[in-house]
């Protein structure tokens, strides 16, 4: 406990020093004082441990102990005395198994006198001993020199290669000659605590040496050299000898440093960034108000002031560096602004700096010293020789890996350690980055030049402002600014083509802003953003997360060969992404009467958003690799026995730790940190390998498992089930590490034995085996490890028929197995990779595997299964409206209700084809209830679809939906080049150039060059954006109940009739591409609009027959002038179609017999066959110039040529 004792002081003033210091720091308490007597000797250390080396460091002593100290004021005389210390602080560490050390906050009293000096003394001044340093002439004498100056500087004490040493520098009393002297040995090492700056010395026994590696030339302090303070009545001077003479060269002084009072405000330079800055060298007092690192040796002064003593070696261990000590820096280093996102100024202190503790601090905070060894700051710092901007931006990489990593793999000196030939996971993760950033900073650190040199030289010297090339924030920022980004500059209009959203009436045009998405990818951030996360598997949701202490992040990982990630064994292992695509779902509740209004952000009611990231496994980087899954569990296992369905089941500290992962009031320990088996104290595991024939979705199902209290099941359990194929028979393993081969694939392929070999299972998965819903996929070959059990029959014993026995007629129905909570999943191989030798139980496995079809042959009539799988791209995804002959089960209205983000009325169509470009596309509608659990449903992206269930329309497309016996598998991302989805439809590649008579009846969209001949039906009118009724005057005409809205819609519809010489079509047109049949351009549209507005609807029909479309008035003009304007010769035209088949009821294409028909070219007429008139619908509309026509035509000739 801190406490302080201060035995000649009242209470009264000891109230006032109190007070006193807490002004400076006013949310920190006083030290509480402790009546006690403090006695002992005062000591370096070197007698109490010989074989430790001496550190420079004084210690108090008796005969019960040691402890480190600190003295603000020390005389050398003081050493191995006897002293009384009436005021005192002891300050313990923060970890309590440490001691800690004691502030000496007022001189001691000796109980013994100190050893008087000699009386006179001849010594040598700096001024004559100068040029003995820069004479060449070799000495050979061994005469010791006694030299005599004032202290210009003291270095700080360095220990390199368990030697520890300093260098001092003394000054002559009459000029600025100087000369430097090092100290080294172990009984000298106390002076460092006894020199003062300004005080005048005289060192006895000293020798002149040459450093090998820089050749500086210096004074050396002897065994028999003593520190003596300077007395001028007992100095004598001694001439110098001839012995002793040399050449003189006259020595530069250091440059007088700037002096900065305590009082001074410092204050940013508006440097340009980019440039080369110079840091300024300057002196500074203030009184420390935070540690910000203290391994990384960074402190903050007055509130306002960083200071960085990494370039140094700590002093005293940080001992005395506590919030609310002064301290007084010596030509210490400013740089204003090193780093872009460092919020102080920064006194960096190099080899040439004093930092001088001038009081101790009154406060109860604690001392945390630096690791001694370990270091990762300080290794990578002197490594690569790191300036200052770069070491701040190392510094703000490691705390935040620290913080967010440290609570998953323990105490951070595990995370941080280093070795070479063992790095750490921060290691592997910095190192690469400072490689990028300091390519070129090779060279060593020159100490000795940084300190001798008369030119100063150090790292701190020079620096450029850095702004950081990349940034690895935590997983709740990454999700906060993910989802700012998305919403920034957004606006609903993005999300629709113009020309589309008119037509839109209100219940459609919502719908269709209801989803969207974006996508990230790492330089969408500045600066670029690295993902870092513990790879989870959540046991609500049965997705893969990045998980850090921050939050979760939901992701999807793929292989890039096609393969689907199995890797259960990298369950709990941190991984490092740098190429992803971070995806943002966002979702509106908006209520828009129509198009109009979509930049009035007031009709947005709600907005939502889900965040999670995909990336491809090569390409992310593991960092730690995950411990055992199974060595965890025989651990827990061995500690005690518990059942499956005990009440009280205790939770290991590990597991408490882990429970972050689902961080819900509800939520359970993690489900890696399971209890074992029923056989408790024992290593060995039972494993049973299995082929997956069939995995189903996962969702809310009717298996109830009963409650503790009162054995009744009541709620719709998450699950998800499987079938499986077991190979082989149960094995027992002594240990689980033996599990790494496949012996039952050599069992399967010689035994005969069919109950064996091929017996099927239905897995359920419920609670926290969810977790290997995302690891399961068909083919593949797994293994389960039950942990700490030796029975073989514990498969058998779980197993249970799915319906009762006396209902089971077949025996080859399935058993059903409910995977445990503490078995293990890992993942063998897969089918398809099995080795030469395990090649024979392909023939047991044959005719198990699902029949996989392709688009094609699911589109053809000659298809006949009911529940299909294939594999394609996702072409477009859009929301619409539930299918009118699926009705939404119970089950799912449950599933809404547990926070599904859209309403169970809605779907989402997938269209998909087999690659990109293709025209056979394939739509799946997917009811939204069921997206919470699929992730990566993006366009672009390559999808397996496993028993989708096929169907039929009523206009005979062949279309699919996903039903609770399917399932997807992301086998491909979506690339990253891939356009934005708000992009507008004439954006995208135009289509292939086709011939009528060459249309494929599944072809979902072309281009043909073609006649129009006439338009048969025109339709205009004006419909309410709400109720659909017409819209006339301003107003909507339903009678009853009457509408309230005064917003319209105007829609447009025309059939007209197209050849291209091979063949005919009719052709039905909407909205803004009847303007362009019509050949009208905007501004006669908007005037044909706004005359059809007072009249509501407007139709004609070709030949002045009637039925279809309303009864015209004779006198209506504009109805007379869209008939004269369809019956005009100038609509009739070669125009280039876009378009796709109309598939409606009458306009099936049924077989027929080709006719005869006559065709008109101005005066020539021809007479050609053709094919019964196919049914399109108009995408796009283009005129055609002269030049093109030309062209086309010369192409459509070779083309018929070819196939003649």
């Amino acid at each position: 406990m801190p406490c302080c004792s201060h035995l000649t002081w009242s209470t009264n003033e000891f109230k006032e020093w109190a007070h006193q210091a807490q002004g400076v720091l006013p949310m920190q308490s006083t030290l509480p004082r402790a009546y006690l007597i403090l006695v002992g000797y005062l000591t370096d250390g070197r007698q109490e441990d010989k074989e430790k080396s001496v550190d420079g460091c004084l210690y108090l002593k008796d005969s019960t102990g040691i402890i480190p100290c600190e003295l603000l004021h020390f005389e050398l005389e003081w050493l191995e005395s006897l002293f009384l210390f009436p005021s005192w602080s002891y300050i313990p560490q923060t970890e309590q198994s440490t001691a800690g050390y004691v502030e000496i906050l007022v001189d001691p009293v000796p109980v013994n006198l100190p050893e008087e000096v000699p009386d006179s003394i001849p010594v040598t001044y700096p001024a004559p001993a100068e040029p003995l340093l820069s004479s060449r002439i070799p000495c050979k004498k061994k005469s010791k020199l006694t030299v005599a100056g004032e202290l210009a500087r003291l270095g700080p004490r360095l220990s390199i290669c368990q030697k520890t040493f300093f260098f001092l520098f003394l000054k002559c009393f009459t000029s600025a000659v100087w000369v430097p002297v090092l100290v080294q040995k172990p009984n000298q090492m106390a002076w460092h605590h006894s020199l003062r700056l300004g005080h005048r010395y005289t060192i006895t026994g000293l020798s002149i040496s040459s450093l090998k590696k820089s050749g500086h030339r210096i004074f050396v302090a002897s065994a028999s050299s003593c520190l003596l303070p300077y007395c001028a009545e007992q100095a004598r001077e001694l001439p110098l000898d001839s012995t002793w003479q040399g050449e003189y060269t006259q020595s530069s002084s250091l440059e007088t440093a700037e002096q900065l009072s305590n009082s001074l405000e410092l204050g940013v330079e508006g440097e340009r960034p980019g440039s080369t800055k110079e840091s300024k060298i300057i002196s500074y007092e203030g009184t420390v108000t935070k540690v910000l690192n203290v391994q990384a040796g960074l402190f903050l002064l007055d509130n306002k002031v960083c200071l960085c003593l990494a370039y140094q070696q700590l002093l005293n261990s940080a001992r005395g560096l506590r919030p609310g000590a002064c301290v007084e820096l010596i030509d210490v280093h400013l740089l204003q602004k090193p780093l872009i996102s460092f919020p102080f100024i920064v006194l960096g202190a190099c080899l040439s700096s004093m930092v001088v503790l001038k009081s101790f601090s009154r406060l109860s905070t604690p001392y945390q010293p630096p690791a001694s060894s370990g270091n990762l700051y300080l290794q990578l710092l002197f490594r690569y020789n790191l300036g200052m901007p770069v070491y701040l931006w190392l510094v703000s990489l490691l705390e935040t890996f620290e913080e967010r990593f440290s609570c998953f793999f323990g105490r951070r000196r595990l995370l941080l350690s280093s070795t070479h030939q063992n790095p750490g996971a921060a290691e592997k993760f910095v190192v690469p980055l400072l490689q990028a950033v300091v390519p070129d900073r090779e060279k060593a650190r020159d100490i000795y030049n940084e300190i001798l040199a008369k030119m100063h030289q150090c790292p701190l010297q020079k620096y450029l402002t850095l702004n950081p090339p990349c940034q690895a924030p935590s997983l709740s920022a990454v999700c906060r600014v993910a989802e700012q980004k998305s919403w920034e500059g957004f606006s609903p209009s993005q999300l629709l083509s113009p020309l589309e959203a008119q037509h839109m009436g209100s219940q459609e045009l919502n719908r269709r802003l209801t989803w969207s998405y974006c996508t990230l990818s790492a330089e969408s951030f500045q600066p670029r953003l690295i993902l870092l996360g513990v790879l989870r598997v959540s046991s609500r949701s049965g997705s893969l997360q990045l998980q850090d202490k921050s939050s979760a992040l939901p992701c999807v990982i793929s292989h890039k060969d096609g393969s689907p990630f199995a890797h259960t064994a990298l369950i709990g292992s941190l991984l490092q992404v740098e190429n992803y695509q971070l995806v943002v779902e966002r979702f509106l509740q908006t209520d828009f009467p129509s198009w109009k209004q979509l930049a009035n952000l007031e009709h947005v009611r709600e907005k939502k958003n889900s965040v999670y990231v995909q990336f491809y496994f090569e390409d992310a980087q593991i960092l730690r690799a995950a411990e055992g899954q199974i060595q965890k569990a025989l651990r827990s296992g061995s500690r005690s026995s518990f059942s499956s369905r005990k009440k009280d089941e205790l939770e290991t500290p590990k597991a408490k730790m882990m429970k972050l992962e689902d961080p819900k009031p509800d939520a359970r320990r993690d489900e890696n940190c399971q209890k074992g088996q029923s056989t408790a104290g024992t290593t060995s595991c039972v494993s049973h390998l299995f082929l997956v024939t069939q995995k189903e979705a996962l969702m809310l199902r009717n298996y109830q498992l009963p409650r503790e209290e009162d054995g009744e099941g009541q709620d719709l359990q998450q699950s998800f089930q499987a079938t499986v194929l077991w190979l082989g028979r149960p094995r027992l393993w002594s240990h689980p590490t033996e599990t790494g081969s496949l012996p039952e694939l050599e069992e399967t392929s010689c035994d005969g034995e069919e109950g064996t070999t091929r017996q099927e299972a239905l897995l359920i998965f419920m609670g926290k085996s969810l977790r290997w819903f995302p690891f399961l996929h068909l083919d593949g070959l797994y293994r389960f490890i039950v942990p700490c059990c030796s029975d073989l029959e514990v498969f058998d014993k779980l197993c249970f028929p799915p319906v009762p026995a006396k209902i089971l007629s077949r025996s080859s129905c399935p058993l059903c197995l409910p995977v445990q909570d503490t078995w293990h999943l890992q993942h063998e191989t897969w089918i398809s990779c099995l080795s030469e030798h395990q090649l024979a139980a392909r023939s047991v496995l044959r005719g198990m595997n699902q029949r996989i079809s392709s688009i094609p042959e699911v589109l053809s009539n000659s298809f006949t299964g009911s529940l299909v799988s294939f594999s394609g791209e996702i072409v477009e995804r859009t929301l619409c409206a539930s299918l009118k002959n699926e009705k939404p089960s119970v089950t799912l209205g449950l599933q809404k209700q547990k926070g599904s983000p859209l309403a169970s009325d809605h779907s989402v169509k997938l269209s998909v084809s087999v690659a990109p470009g293709s025209p056979v596309v394939m739509d799946i509608y997917i009811a939204a209830t069921y997206l919470q659990h699929l992730w990566g449903l993006l366009p672009g992206a390559k999808i397996f679809f496993q028993n989708l269930e096929r169907k039929i329309s009523r206009f005979h497309n062949v279309y699919c939906t996903y039903i609770a016996s399917s399932c997807v598998t992301i086998l491909s991302l979506p690339p990253s080049h891939l356009p934005s989805p708000s992009s507008l439809a004439g954006e995208t590649s135009s289509p292939s150039l086709v011939f009528i008579s060459n249309l494929q009846p599944h072809l979902s969209q072309a281009r043909v060059l073609c006649h129009l001949s006439c338009v048969l039906t025109l339709s205009l009118q004006w419909v309410c954006s709400l109720c659909s009724s017409i819209f006339k005057e301003g107003r909507c005409t339903r009678p009853s109940p009457p509408c309230p809205s005064h917003t319209g819609v105007r829609q447009a519809s025309a059939r007209v009739l197209v050849e291209d010489g091979t063949g005919e079509a009719f052709v039905l047109c909407r909205n803004q591409h009847v303007a362009a049949m019509l050949g009208l351009n905007l501004l006669e549209w908007e005037a044909l609009q706004n005359c059809v507005q007072n009249r509501g609807r407007v139709s004609i029909q070709h030949g002045e027959a009637t039925g279809t479309g309303c009864v015209e008035e004779p006198e209506d003009f504009v109805a007379c002038y869209l008939r004269s304007l369809c019956r005009s010769p100038l609509i009739c035209r070669p125009i280039l179609l876009d378009f796709s088949l109309d598939r409606k009821p009458s306009k099936i294409l049924q077989p027929a017999p080709l006719q005869l028909r006559n065709f008109r070219c101005g005066e020539v007429e021809f007479v050609s066959q053709v094919g019964p008139r196919l049914s399109l619908l108009c995408l796009n509309v283009e005129e055609v110039e002269q030049g093109a026509l030309s062209y086309l035509n010369s192409e459509r000739i070779k083309r018929t040529s070819s196939h003649c």
